[in-house]
């Protein structure tokens, strides 16, 4: 039987259980209890005062017990529980599920999600940390998907060569990417990441000029610090109808990457998809123990460059 004017629920055997809200953790203090089940403790709004004073509550029986359930997130309070050695974890899938949810939910959620870290943090129940010193969260990326976008006036495709092919060697990134507005009320959107790994120097120059011709980019632009005409003749060999043009840096990778994060920060830049791979680079990039070259990142800085850029932006030669 439920009481809803005491937010009670009481069993024929005459056990109870007493409804709390975690927004009043104070509402907390005197009740006591052998056993609490705490839901979606990531989502608290004041999730270490709440289970503070829920320790005290928690004193009935020879062995009272805490449930917590939860879509992990790296927070303070969670990171403590986990590390307590009295503690059992348990880790459960929203595949695993399936069965028992709607066709069309579950249909809806692969296409949507599959192969992102959303899939990985909601529905496959993994603790996905920021790492200290990366230049971006996980929060700058969700915030740049949920930011609104407009059809772009100017369109272009932006390449990070490799300067070897093979099993062992780096990406080359290719990132579209376009712009709309002007002045502070500029804005970019990330569109599509057709960046690829192992393929000689005619065929990623086919893939950029492919993605180039499907998102109707007027431009290719690429770096050129490695292979230089060589870059500029490959990628006119594969898009002779598309402007090319070469830059190079002068500046470290992290100092060409440090205005694009600016970007982000301000709410310049919208993801117009779900970017898996990318989105896991920005946000491994700059910690200590990055390894590999942020080809995709790369690619993305310099499309954003010259899009948002101005005098702003890391500085480069073109020719």
């Amino acid at each position: 039987i439920y009481e809803a004017s005491r937010r009670r629920l009481i069993w024929r055997n005459g056990a109870q259980a007493q409804c709390f809200s975690a927004e009043d953790p104070d509402s907390l203090r005197g009740p006591q209890f052998d056993a609490v089940w705490c839901d979606e403790l990531c989502y608290w709004t004041y999730p270490d005062e709440a289970l503070a004073t829920l320790a005290h509550a928690l004193r009935l029986g020879k062995a009272p017990l805490k449930l917590v359930t939860t879509t992990p997130k790296p927070i303070p309070v969670l990171k403590r529980l986990l590390a307590e050695p009295s503690v059992a974890v348990t880790r459960g899938s929203t595949w695993r599920n399936a069965a028992n949810l709607a066709p069309g939910f579950i249909a809806a959620l692969r296409e949507s999600w599959s192969g992102s870290v959303r899939e990985r943090q909601e529905l496959l129940g993994e603790l996905i940390e920021d790492q200290e010193g990366a230049l971006w969260t996980r929060a700058s990326i969700e915030a740049a998907r949920n930011t609104k976008w407009e059809q772009p006036e100017r369109i272009i495709v932006a390449v990070d060569p490799p300067v070897s092919l093979g099993p062992s060697a780096d990406a080359c990134g290719i990132i579209g990417a376009g712009a709309w507005g002007s002045g502070g009320a500029r804005r970019a959107g990330v569109m599509a990441d057709s960046s690829v790994q192992g393929l000689a120097p005619n065929d990623w120059a086919e893939r950029a000029a492919t993605l180039a011709r499907a998102i109707g980019a007027s431009e290719i632009i690429a770096e050129a610090n490695n292979g230089g005409e060589l870059v500029r003749a490959v990628l006119a060999l594969a898009a002779p109808d598309i402007m090319i043009r070469l830059v190079r840096a002068s500046l470290s990778k992290r100092a060409r990457a440090g205005p694009a994060a600016i970007y982000y920060a301000q709410g310049r830049v919208a993801h117009m998809s779900r970017f898996a791979e990318l989105e896991d680079e920005m946000c491994s990039f700059g910690a200590p123990g990055f390894a590999g070259s942020p080809d995709r990142l790369d690619a993305l800085v310099w499309a954003l460059t010259e899009l948002l850029g101005g005098g702003e932006g890391p500085r480069l030669r073109t020719f």
